[in-house]
């Protein structure tokens, strides 16, 4: 059986999609996520080799989640002592997650034809959408809850309908997500419109910029209240400010909250003072 033509990108290499051509398939994979899900097209991949073994009346065309796991354990079955199928790849092609399908096919051609792949990079083993977000860009990335939608399907939720186990693969997914996020703002913060705070501010290191003339041993902060702030800011942070300039703001400023801190408690302090010397006279005078 030929096939006029096939389809632009399949994301496969050129001989497996080759192979596929030759073989006498009832359906040509076009879509490999939405055509291999079922496990019908790999079992007939399966019976071209082996008839005995992969009866094609045992299996069924349906897409129903019970239909696939029912086709998929089969295969399982049917599958010789030194022929296996790694678990992964399979709940990937059940769950039509990204980039499982076309792993599925390229182990397929490896097990029956015994030739290796040239030149391909084989998919990440969480077969999540990470790659692709990434290709895109900022603004047109996954929301947490797209993300959540996209890499947790509705059929592993019913496969394994666990509410512990659905959580916490919902929080890995979110936090995958945040981290992404939070990196991309780091990387463009003009995009996101980041402003930085007092506590970015007093974070950024001062020594690598001023060198040897804002260190302590230079001479030039001799006292304790600059050998603290030195401390603090070399010790916290990994941006560095782009000039000198930028330095001595970043210093004025922390000096002036510092200064502000203490008028604050000296201000609490004869507050307290003074309310307690009111207090005692007003009790003398009752007496």
């Amino acid at each position: 059986m030929s096939y006029a033509q096939s389809p632009k990108k399949t994301g496969l290499p050129r001989e497996v999609v080759k192979w596929l051509q030759s073989l006498d398939l009832s359906l040509y994979p076009k879509n490999v996520r939405r055509d291999l899900s079922s496990g019908y097209l790999v079992a007939e991949m399966f019976s071209q080799y082996y008839p005995q073994d992969f009866p094609m009346h045992s299996y069924d065309k349906g897409t129903s989640l019970s239909t696939k796991q029912r086709n998929w354990s089969q295969i399982q079955r049917s599958l010789q002592k030194n022929l296996h199928l790694m678990k992964e790849v399979i709940d990937g092609t059940i769950h039509c997650k990204p980039g499982a399908a076309e792993l599925m096919v390229q182990e397929v051609y490896t097990v029956l034809t015994k030739r290796s792949i040239r030149n391909i990079r084989s998919p990440e083993s969480d077969f999540t959408d990470d790659n692709y977000q990434e290709l895109l860009p900022t603004v047109a990335r996954s929301t947490a809850s797209t993300a959540i939608k996209n890499n947790l399907r509705i059929t592993e939720i019913m496969a394994v309908p666990d509410v512990s186990t659905n959580r916490r693969k919902a929080e890995v997914i979110l936090h995958r997500h945040l981290r992404h996020k939070a990196a991309g703002r780091v990387l463009s913060p003009g995009q996101f419109k980041v402003k930085q705070d007092l506590g970015h501010l007093a974070a950024t290191p001062v020594s690598s910029i001023c060198g040897e003339e804002c260190s302590p041993s230079s001479g030039h902060i001799t006292s304790s209240m600059h050998q603290v702030l030195y401390s603090v800011t070399t010790g916290m942070g990994s941006e560095y400010p782009a000039n000198v300039h930028k330095c001595i703001t970043h210093w004025v400023m922390i000096i002036r909250i510092c200064i502000f801190s203490v008028e604050l408690q000296i201000r609490m302090y004869w507050g307290f003072t003074e309310d307690t010397k009111l207090r005692g006279t007003a009790r003398g005078s009752s007496k």
